[in-house]
């Protein structure tokens, strides 16, 4: 797996990105709120591979506003905010939920385990790849994962190597993504039964919290 860094960095990261105040909180009351979830943290079970780190801490749309969140969002180097696509119309993000059965803690944060943005289904229709992932039983990524993992492992979001967020749908056959546009990421989305060469499909082994 990739380099990633630690339960500590990440949630430094997140302070220093001013995520306390987007939840109305002081910086000891996040600390606080999601410290806890440092204890959780797997030992490594295996040695760097690339698209893939062992964890990301995720804050959730409970806590943050993903409209505040993505504007955060940098590739590294960069110094371009992300953006919401739009096509997204003005609150858009709030239709989107969580698959059924993905067991998606109901909680302010959590931790993703064992995350790979799964550039093998570049060129796969959404649609035939999600059935892939289960059956191997991992789980697709959703909105509030996507920008956690490009918050704390922004290197895996490449040209060419972007993906789908096949873990939160809306009532349509829209699937929501993250790719690279204008040299910033950008939270987009694209058609289930549509394939593009250039967006895989993120998954994760399971979630704890």
């Amino acid at each position: 797996m990739s380099a990633a860094p630690t339960f500590a960095a990440q949630l430094d990261r997140l302070v220093q990105l001013g995520y306390p105040a987007l939840a109305g909180l002081d910086e000891p009351g996040f600390r606080d709120l999601l410290a806890p979830l440092g204890k959780l943290v797997p030992e490594a079970e295996s040695g760097p591979a690339p698209g893939r780190v062992p964890f990301v801490l995720v804050v959730t749309r409970q806590l943050v506003d993903p409209y505040a969140t993505v504007p955060l969002l940098r590739l590294p180097g960069g110094r371009k905010p992300g953006v919401v696509d739009r096509n997204h119309a003005p609150g858009d993000l709030a239709t989107y939920h969580p698959l059924p059965g993905l067991g998606v803690p109901e909680l302010p944060g959590y931790l993703l385990l064992d995350v790979e943005r799964g550039e093998e289904f570049c060129g796969v229709r959404p649609e035939t790849a999600l059935p892939v992932i289960t059956g191997r039983g991992r789980s697709p990524l959703t909105i509030d994962e996507g920008i956690a993992l490009v918050t704390h492992a922004p290197q895996l979001l490449e040209h060419n190597k972007c993906f789908m967020l096949s873990g939160s749908r809306r009532q349509d056959r829209r699937v929501p993504a993250m790719w690279i546009s204008e040299r910033a990421p950008k939270l987009g989305w694209c058609w289930d039964g549509n394939p593009h060469s250039w967006l895989g499909v993120a998954s994760a082994a399971a979630r704890v919290g």
